[in-house]
């Protein structure tokens, strides 16, 4: 009797698992129905997805304070593109100066922009400030190497104020290369934009490029072609790449939300020399995707009378995403382009 209610509860027992595995299964496949069709109902939700302003890390910094992150030769300024538009910038001056910089006001920096050292501006991807880790680590690269580096997040991002688009954020950009410009005098300014970042200078420099006020070079780290490619590729689709109705329901939404960071097509109206760095192992911005834009960019017309090149990274390095900053070959390959584009210039 003993042996025959053991077995029962034993059944009992698997049958009551079963039925909750089969309910957690079924919620799960419910889920996974219904996230597409929420996206396509509400686009807005894949527009966050790709830009992740609302992700802030690192998380608890001021980024009224610079020098918190190691960046003692730092200004934090506050620039106004648009009514009701408030972007944070951070202007660091090449790292032979750290000293003279030390105790100095805006006005300071903004005169020592008119110096003889070349500037860079760089225009940061998707998720987090102007104050990350790895942007930070890059910054301090470039101000070693005799640049100035101008940086900010666009609105909606960090502590700058106004709703995200790519409309913008290229216009931020824009704002914020005029008033750099405005500064400069005959230096040299170079627009470097990483990630997402690349869509928003590829959009800028074809902007100052029909204006006729090109960049003295252009500089697109792990870039793509258009965000529906790049949408395609992430390994966040990778659950729904075959799912049937995949471009209606995720990548529709994106191009109906007025995103698009058409690379591709922009590179075929920039006229200054271009450089693109990308990893093999870079698993957000396949590699495939920035040499296929190298493949666009090189033989269009536009780029007849400028140089174009393409550096990969060995995925043995480990560079991936976001860590290009760390190869010991990147002075001598900005140094060797940059000097080759402006011939002129002293650096």
């Amino acid at each position: 009797m003993r042996l025959v209610a053991g077995s029962r509860r034993q059944r009992l027992l698997r049958k009551g698992l079963w039925f909750r595995l089969r309910k957690i299964l079924l919620c799960v496949l419910g889920l996974y129905v219904a996230i597409p069709f929420l996206i396509k109902l509400c686009p807005g939700i894949q527009a966050k997805l790709i830009f992740l302003n609302f992700v802030r890390v690192p998380y608890f910094i001021d980024l009224k304070k610079p020098q918190d992150q190691g960046l003692n030769h730092t200004c934090n300024y506050y620039l106004q593109p648009e009514e009701d538009v408030t972007i944070g910038v951070w202007h660091t001056v090449p790292a032979v100066w750290w000293k003279d910089a030390q105790g100095k006001d805006q006005m300071w920096y903004e005169d020592a922009l008119a110096s003889s050292c070349p500037i860079i501006l760089y225009l940061h991807g998707n998720a987090g400030t102007r104050g990350g880790d790895h942007r930070v680590e890059l910054y301090k690269v470039l101000s070693s190497l005799g640049y100035h580096v101008v940086t900010f997040d666009y609105r909606g991002w960090g502590d700058s104020v106004g709703t995200p688009s790519e409309r913008g954020m290229t216009y931020d950009a824009l704002h914020v290369f005029d008033w750099i410009k405005a500064r400069s005098g005959d230096n040299p300014v170079y627009i470097w934009g990483h990630s997402l970042g690349t869509g928003v200078a590829t959009n800028l420099v074809r902007r100052l490029c029909e204006r006729e006020t090109p960049p003295d070079a252009l500089i697109l780290e792990s870039p793509f072609t258009n965000i529906r490619e790049e949408a395609k590729s992430h390994p966040f689709s990778v659950i729904y790449r075959y799912f049937p109705g995949f471009d209606w329901f995720f990548l529709d939404p994106i191009t109906s939300s007025g995103i698009k960071f058409a690379n591709d097509e922009n590179v075929k109206h920039i006229s200054c020399s271009l450089l693109i760095l990308h990893a093999e192992d870079d698993p957000v911005v396949p590699f495939q995707l920035g040499r296929k834009l190298y493949n666009i960019a090189a033989p269009s017309r536009s780029f007849r009378d400028f140089k174009v090149q393409f550096i990969p990274f060995h995925s043995d390095l480990g560079y991936r995403h976001k860590y290009i900053y760390k190869s010991p070959e990147l002075p001598r390959i900005l140094r060797e382009f940059l000097g080759k584009s402006e011939p002129g210039r002293q650096h």
